[in-house]
């Protein structure tokens, strides 16, 4: 073994820079933040090489004065602590002393900066060579640029992936920056090309020039004033996507990618989407700052709350209020593959315009042979004004109920699945009001679980049972079930007692069997809903319309899947090659 020695200062720098500088990213992340700490209120971003080859960043903020920008290279130098008290009550962006002196350590560095009413001064750092302090030029903020990336650590190279792929990286960042900072203007340029160019704008302008127009027409606002104070607008459920990669969190103005609100996003939208899919969302909270700690990861995009429940149960209650709005104007619109310049072909020469009645069609269907049935769950069948779906004009494959919004868009209703999503909103309320039915088992079953899991689900023993299941510690990691939830029907009490407790172990409460009463919920709902070849009146069509719209999350089925589509004149126009 060797003896314990002092690295060399170089040595030091670099391995401190392995923890801040870990690609091109990295770097715009630290240069921009500090710009934005600086009080900037224009950045530009310019990228060659993916990065590797220059990065330059210019801001017009506060600027640093000559003996600054000498300390400024220094390890462990900042100006975002005042005192070691405010160590966990961060309200910068950064207080990590290593990021300058860690991005010279690997790449030569050039800090040119000019206090207002002062006189410009730059210094150079190459490989951790700290350069004398000297008068420069330039206007009054700070610009920083940052060539040959780790040439002084060749190796890190080797990891890194093509220009493009690096200079992607880069942009996402500035996006994600700019979302938390709309009153700050941004630009970025890639090889001399503007990537992104954003004024200053409202937050919610910030979003939508951020998101995109299809993100904007398909958001729902989400504000909740209480601590911690929530706003932001989320993708409706038809409007989501294959990853998780368009969900925007900004905690006290810093952009995260933190796991525990990435999980309350699933939960909050986990009855109204389909599985596999992920919901968009830009949202942003504001807490106190010595509640949250932003030093649990190098890159601090991950956060420790003081009260992670409370937060977590705070944005799973917001999401939920914003996504329990009855089925409105915004529903999912298809997408169709034509040709703009095609046209239909030529009719035959043969061909001549017969009646209705020679092609065995007529303007009117046959009455009936018997009365409809009313529809189940107490929907009544009578006719009603209409409402943002519209009046219902017919029924289509016997499948799906068309109608005209009140604004002329053309409504189309999958039937089965509008009714399954009222069907599962009505039993749900019967859960909440607790008129949850436990099944005693006749024998009472042993189930034997790890020690550490069985003590999980034995302290959380009296909240499980108000949700139907009884259980009683057997010694060891044995477990005695008396009851299961009645809607369960007859489970395997093993399999659900080991999928509780790992659902436990990530959330720290009863969601597991929530989850699992749910989903049983939703099988009860599919089975009690109107199915597909259930011919309809009209006014049963329109009594169902109406009961969507004031129908929590009836925009989308209990799997997901939409339960209604929109098609305006827009839509109407690409089809037919007006657009």
């Amino acid at each position: 073994m060797n003896p314990i020695r002092i690295l060399p200062e170089t040595t030091a720098n670099r391995i401190a820079a392995g923890e801040v500088v870990e690609r091109p990213a990295a770097v715009v992340k630290e240069l921009v933040e500090n710009a934005l700490d600086a009080g900037a209120r224009r950045i530009s971003v310019t990228l060659e090489g993916g990065g590797m080859g220059r990065i330059l960043v210019e801001d017009d903020g506060r600027g640093m004065s000559a003996a600054d920008l000498a300390l400024a290279v220094q390890r462990h130098a900042t100006s975002k602590l005042p005192n070691e008290a405010t160590l966990f009550a961060i309200a910068t962006l950064g207080f990590r002393g290593e990021a300058l002196p860690s991005i010279g350590a690997v790449a030569r560095l050039a800090i040119t900066a000019r206090q207002a009413g002062a006189d410009a001064h730059a210094i150079m750092v190459e490989g951790g060579r700290v350069g004398a302090v000297s008068p420069a030029a330039g206007p009054p903020g700070t610009r920083v640029e940052v060539a040959d990336l780790f040439f002084a650590t060749p190796a890190r190279r080797k990891f890194l992936r093509s220009p493009r792929s690096e200079a992607e990286h880069s942009i996402e960042v500035i996006r994600r920056l700019a979302l938390a900072w709309p009153e700050v203007a941004f630009r970025a340029s890639i090889d001399g090309r503007t990537m992104l160019e954003l004024p200053v704008a409202e937050r919610e302008a910030r979003i939508k020039a951020v998101l995109g127009n299809g993100f904007a027409a398909a958001a729902l606002p989400v504000a909740r004033a209480a601590d911690p104070a929530i706003y932001g607008l989320i993708g409706q459920p038809a409007h989501s996507r294959a990853t998780a990669s368009e969900q925007h969190l900004v905690v006290n103005r810093r952009p995260v990618r933190d796991p525990m609100l990435r999980a309350a996003l699933r939960v909050a939208f986990r009855d109204v989407m389909e599985q596999g899919r992920h919901p968009v969302a830009a949202l942003y909270l504001d807490v106190p700052p010595e509640v949250v700690d932003v030093n649990v990861h190098p890159m601090k995009t991950e956060l420790r709350f003081r009260d992670a429940a409370g937060v977590r149960g705070a944005l799973i209650s917001a999401l939920r209020g914003a996504l329990g709005v009855g089925a409105g104007e915004a529903g999912a619109r298809p997408v169709f593959q034509w040709q703009a310049k095609s046209h239909p072909a030529a009719l035959p020469a043969s061909y001549a315009p017969r009646g209705f009645a020679e092609v065995g069609l007529e303007l009117l269907p046959p009455a009936p042979a018997a009365v409809p049935q009313p529809l189940p769950m107490g929907f009544a069948a009578a006719p009603l004004p209409a409402g943002p779906l519209g009046r219902a004009i017919a029924q289509v494959m016997e499948c799906y109920i068309l109608a005209e919004a009140p604004d002329g868009a053309l409504v189309l209703v999958d039937q089965h699945a509008a009714h399954e999503r009222l069907t599962h909103e009505r039993l749900s309320a019967q859960l909440t009001q607790g008129q949850v039915r436990a099944q005693a088992l006749l024998i009472p079953a042993v189930v034997e679980l790890p020690a550490a899991d069985a003590a999980r689900l034995l302290e959380a023993a009296d909240a499980l049972s108000r949700l139907g299941l009884e259980i009683e510690g057997f010694g060891g990691g044995a477990l005695l079930v008396r009851s299961l939830p009645a809607l369960l029907g007859n489970p395997e009490p093993q399999g659900l007692l080991a999928d509780m407790a790992a659902e436990l172990a990530e959330w720290g409460e009863e969601t597991a069997l929530g989850r699992r009463l749910d989903a049983a919920v939703a099988r009860l709902a599919c089975h009690g809903s109107v199915r597909a070849g259930r011919r309809l009146t009209l006014p049963e069509m329109d009594a169902l319309l109406r009961a969507m719209e004031a129908t929590p999350r009836a925009a989308t089925c209990s799997h997901g899947r939409p339960t209604f589509l929109r098609l305006g004149s827009g839509d109407f126009a690409k089809m037919f090659g007006r657009g």
